[in-house]
């Protein structure tokens, strides 16, 4: 057992290192990194990886990084995970003043941890900063803890395992895929719980919603603009099926029974259609819709739900044609390697009284924090972890979700401090789990 004098520890050397966390997650945000152009934000993470010390740092085939420190004792592994990709960050205009590669650093106004009262805290700003430049850093640097520990005579058990993946905003979570899937195998490495880096508010979260992303084609017939009664105008054809899907679908979709989770919801997103020509009738209308499943749903089972829709208005109207898909998703790693899939994410929980979460909350509470739980709104890589391989998988960061993908991206620098200690005391938690304790989740 690691004493009330390690955890003391931990609080201090988070202190003492928290400006070269800020500085290093000043360079991430300097870094752009849209997915499928990740690799110089790669170098970044691997050289502040081996300038700290980390037992093993390397690279896969598809650009997603590892760095390992390695425990003195048998143990578990518990692996960190951070995606390395972010979203465009839009029209410079609309960020305030603030350069959303600038990763300035200054005092501001900004939410505490509860969103109930608005604080004038120091916040590092840019795109990534709260999804998920400063998860790459206060991870990386609760590593950096641990292995101060170690040069102080602690004893680390298990493995710490820091894992940067690419193309998770591209909806397939290919990265985490094919790094579970082959990259572990081939290396003869293992998992057994995983940290998501994604925004919490210093809070544990315990799970979130699956999502979907659905392609209906409606099509019709072309013909020439000057006469649309020669043709059979797919938009007009789509009009019915965007109207029953927001009166007859929206309201009756699914909600937890234990009322954790929001609610089922789909929302259409994106509206094309072809040949996309002023003066040509378009003969096919294509709806994306973005739908977030409950747990017990599927790709099939949620697809059957807005089949019915096409089905019913195919019965009243013999023009009528349409169908429906999952959309595929082709992501270009940096490597230049494929990565074929559909934009798919799995729902998933992980209970209040599951071993692994009872060991984060003391860890939580060994360093003087607050214990609240929550679920995300959006989806994670966390999906691939506890939604399709079962793992036990938690969410701690110190990043606020309500900032994620806005031009008000920032992250509080205390929050960074907080998020260094509790991290790493989640490990020294955890690897004094019993490997038994490591049960797969249930759901």
């Amino acid at each position: 057992m690691y004493d009330e004098k390690v955890y003391s520890q931990i609080n201090d050397i988070a202190k003492e290192l928290k400006d070269d966390c800020l500085k290093f997650v000043q360079k991430l945000i300097q870094t752009p990194s849209i997915s499928g152009d990740e690799f110089k934000l790669t170098e970044v993470l691997i050289a502040e990886m081996e300038k700290l010390g980390y037992d093993d740092v390397s690279r896969d085939k598809y650009g997603n990084v590892i760095g390992i420190i390695k425990g003195d004792e048998e143990g578990p592994t518990i692996m960190y995970n951070s995606h390395m990709d972010h979203v465009d960050p839009g029209d410079p205009n609309n960020w305030e003043g603030y350069d959303p590669y600038g990763g300035k650093i200054d005092v501001c106004e900004c939410d505490n941890a509860d969103r109930t009262v608005k604080e004038m805290v120091e916040c590092i700003h840019g795109r990534g900063a709260s999804d998920v430049k400063s998860g790459h850093g206060f991870q990386i640097y609760a590593g950096a803890i641990l292995l101060k520990l170690r040069e102080q005579g602690v004893k680390l058990k298990g493995n710490f395992m820091y894992t940067g993946v690419v193309h998770e905003e591209s909806g397939q979570n290919g990265g985490t895929r094919r790094l579970i899937k082959e990259t572990f195998p081939e290396r003869g490495l293992d998992f057994d719980a995983m940290v998501s880096s994604e925004a919490t508010s210093l809070n544990l979260y315990l799970g979130h919603r699956g999502r979907i992303e659905y392609l209906i084609t409606v099509y019709g017939r072309t013909s020439h603009g000057s006469c649309p009664q020669n043709g059979i105008n797919a938009i007009y054809k789509a009009i019915p099926v965007i109207e029953k899907i927001r009166t007859e679908v929206i309201p009756n979709l699914p909600k937890d029974p234990d009322g954790e989770v929001e609610q089922a919801s789909i929302s259409l997103n994106i509206i094309e259609c072809s040949p996309g020509a002023l003066s040509i009738v378009p003969d096919q209308c294509f709806l994306s819709y973005d739908r977030r499943t409950m747990i017990g749903e599927t790709e099939d089972s949620a697809m059957k739900i807005l089949q019915k829709v096409l089905d019913d208005i195919a019965a009243e109207d013999p023009e009528f044609k349409a169908d429906i898909q999952v959309k595929p998703c082709i992501d270009t790693c940096y490597t230049g390697e494929v990565m074929e899939g559909y934009k798919f994410t799995e729902a998933w929980k992980i209970k209040k009284d599951h071993p692994f979460t009872q060991a984060c909350s003391k860890a939580l509470e060994n360093v003087g924090q607050p214990v609240k739980y929550g679920y995300w709104s959006f989806a994670t890589d966390a999906a691939v972890t506890a939604g399709h391989y079962r793992k036990p998988t938690i969410g701690y960061s110190a990043m606020q979700e309500q900032f994620a993908h806005t031009p008000y991206d920032k992250c509080r620098t205390d929050f960074i401090e907080k998020a260094m200690a509790g991290n790493a005391s989640i490990f020294l938690s955890a690897s004094e789990m019993k490997k038994e304790e490591f049960t797969a989740l249930d759901f």
